[in-house]
């Protein structure tokens, strides 16, 4: 697997203590009893909305952690498909009048910590802090989030401004998700436990799931996870979420915890309390991972003993590393402020390390389509059918050729040859095709389906783009790929947005652009042969796809315009079909994207075409609304999908 097993593993071992199958070091608390009132309420997972995210730039640290709704949301680890955390937030109170929850009682506010702090160079925006203030107003709670680039640990710098004068008290609240599996609910307990150690003489805060059994046959490489969450706590109370065990429960209640033990097989939640420190330097909490009790504690105590300065300076200076190797934006632009020009060099520098950390760091190359579950916070991480919910966190070919663009435009060649070589060597099936989608290992998930033609072109063309040429590579992955797609194209399986067959503009250009870069190889590997069979079908459906796409007799316009597709390559044809997602049934002349672009980005099309041209104010007019932040589109006219102009 190659997960690192370090040698506190092996010196603990003999510390362990075997109850149930499980291991645990920690020893009982005097007048703490387990908690018996599980399994909790029903978990979820968290939201895709995130203000943040963050990892270390190496392959050491196999550590994610992201921030939505300005709390920690999820954190992955050992592989960035696997979650562990709901949330982690802080709760204040002055132990006898209120009690806040951040999410509930305080607004908070997301930054880089680290932009515009420098004179010289960009700011990586892998540093957050989060900024929380109550209703009163009476005090600020200020953190910063970053991850130790030695070891598998999250590290949290917070500062309770205005505490000394009110004497307020601040806990952490750890709602864990462990390898993505909350439990909670009538029926659906057995999922994560919760444990106080106290193997170093101080309470830490442990949660774990050993069970990896239950997650999908083809993630071989998933691992028993244990959290350890330490610094100075003082008392932890472990619990159920929404149960009278649960420490916030009892903070709203009496402003104070009972600690408890532990809490087994359910929806657990640990409340600690927190020595907070002075208002200038705070505390640090860690969260350490392991797959065992000893590996996490050790990794979370290795992480503490490191200042969070230097630990900090570590990490960004190898984003600066990284940042120093892509091409560099112009520092003066026509017409714009320097202060404008900084924002932008930013922007450019956080979308390039934002993508470049969606890769895991077990399978280089597997850029994942997002680190978020979409309408995570609405899906039960608690029923057993939902026990693997890979969602996005999985390696689609189009979504990473979007991403590989992104990395190779901005001159990171290295990270566009590990995605090459993933999708030929871990992803393409024996037939020459690719997946709809695979797991961060290449083998296939859950939620694959089909064959998508552009998904089967766009590795071909990005071999052909990064000089990936030699003949091993034309003849087992180039060669079969090329000659799938003629055999099945141009009209086979989904279209890009993964719901309708027909012609489809998005997916032909990526099979002629897919075909001619396969023909260039062929050249290079002395195959005319195939070289002239590819380049005569690519011309054959150039010539052909206004004929297929382009609409002449559409209510849309008098002038000719693309359409998202037609059914049967007659785009005049009066056919309606339902978009899905609860969308209504369109004439299929009706219909608007935007999947007609890629003919001029892929260079079929001049992009002073006059049907491109004529169908530009159309997809403005059709799919384009404006927001509070600006102009967006959907997908297509009546898609069921996005927010709607009521709910955002």
């Amino acid at each position: 697997m190659g997960f690192s097993r370090r040698s506190l593993y092996v010196a603990a071992a003999g510390a362990l203590l075997l109850t149930g199958g499980l291991a645990t070091t920690s020893a009982p608390l005097a007048g703490a009893a387990p908690a018996g009132d599980g399994p909790g309420a029903l978990s979820h997972f968290d939201a895709a909305r995130k203000d943040c995210l963050g990892t270390a730039r190496n392959r050491t640290s196999k550590v994610w952690y992201t921030v939505a709704g300005g709390v920690l949301s999820d954190v992955y680890y050992p592989t960035i498909d696997n979650t562990n955390v709901e949330s982690l937030q802080y709760v204040v109170t002055d132990g006898s009048t209120f009690t806040d929850l951040q999410t509930r009682d305080m607004t908070s506010t997301a930054e880089a910590l680290d932009s515009g702090e420098r004179e010289s160079g960009p700011a990586s925006g892998m540093v957050c802090r989060v900024t929380s203030v109550p209703r009163s107003g009476a005090y600020r709670l200020i953190t910063d989030y970053i991850t130790d680039p030695a070891r598998n640990t999250v590290l949290m710098s917070v500062r309770l401004k205005g505490a000394s004068d009110r004497k307020l008290q601040l806990y952490v609240r750890f709602d864990p998700t462990i390898n993505g599996n909350g439990g909670g609910g009538p029926g659906n307990g057995g999922a994560d436990s919760a444990v106080t150690d106290t193997s170093t003489g101080h309470p830490i805060a442990v949660a774990y799931d050993t069970k990896t059994a239950t997650n999908a046959a083809n993630r071989d490489y998933a691992q028993p996870v244990f959290a350890a969450l330490d610094g100075p706590l003082t008392a932890v109370a472990n619990g159920y979420v929404g149960a009278a065990s649960d420490g916030l429960t009892q903070l709203d209640a009496t402003h104070g915890i009972t600690p408890a033990e532990s809490a087994l097989d359910g929806n657990v939640v640990q409340v600690a309390r927190v020595r907070a420190g002075d208002e200038d330097d705070g505390t640090v909490l860690a969260l350490g991972f392991g797959a065992s009790q000893a590996e996490a504690v050790g990794t979370a105590e290795a992480s503490l003993r490191r200042d969070f300065g230097d630990v900090r300076e570590r990490y960004e200076s190898q984003w600066r590393a990284y940042d120093r190797g892509l091409i560099a934006p112009a520092r003066r632009l026509a017409g714009l402020s320097n202060e404008r020009v900084r924002q932008l060099r930013d922007t450019y520098y956080l979308s390039a390390n934002v993508v470049k950390a969606a890769e895991d760091k077990t399978y280089p190359g597997a850029i994942v389509a997002g680190l978020s579950s979409p309408w995570g916070q609405a899906v039960s991480a608690g029923d057993p059918a939902n026990t693997y919910f890979g969602s996005y966190r999985e390696v689609f070919a189009r979504d990473l050729y979007e991403a590989w663009t992104g990395l190779v435009a901005a001159g990171d060649l290295a990270t566009g040859r590990d995605v090459v070589r993933f999708l030929f060597d871990r992803q393409q099936q024996a037939d020459g095709s690719f997946p709809r989608n695979s797991l961060v290992n290449g083998k296939s998930a859950p939620d694959s389906f089909g064959t998508q033609l552009d998904e089967v072109s766009y590795p071909i063309l990005m071999a052909n783009q990064l000089g990936i040429t030699d003949a091993a590579t034309y003849t087992n992955h180039i060669k079969p790929a090329a000659d799938f797609v003629v055999t099945r194209g141009p009209s086979f399986g989904a279209e890009r947005w993964e719901e309708q067959s027909g012609y489809s503009p998005s997916t032909i250009a990526a099979e002629i652009a897919g075909l001619l870069a396969a023909a260039d190889i062929a050249d290079v590997n002395g195959d005319a042969s195939s070289a002239r069979l590819w380049r005569a079908v690519a011309d054959d459906y150039q010539r052909s796809i206004k004929g297929w796409t382009v609409t002449t007799n559409g209510s849309k316009s008098a002038s000719p315009y693309f359409i998202r597709l037609s059914k049967s390559g007659d785009p005049n044809a009066a056919v309606s079909y339902n978009v899905g997602n609860g969308g209504p049934t369109l004439d299929q002349r009706d219909i608007i994207d935007a999947g007609f672009l890629e003919f001029t980005r892929l260079g079929i099309l001049p992009a002073n075409d006059a049907d491109v041209l004529n169908t530009l104010p159309i997809v403005d007019a059709t799919i384009k609304s404006d927001t509070v932040s600006g102009p967006g589109w959907h997908r297509y006219n009546g898609d069921g999908y996005g927010d709607g102009a009521t709910d955002g």
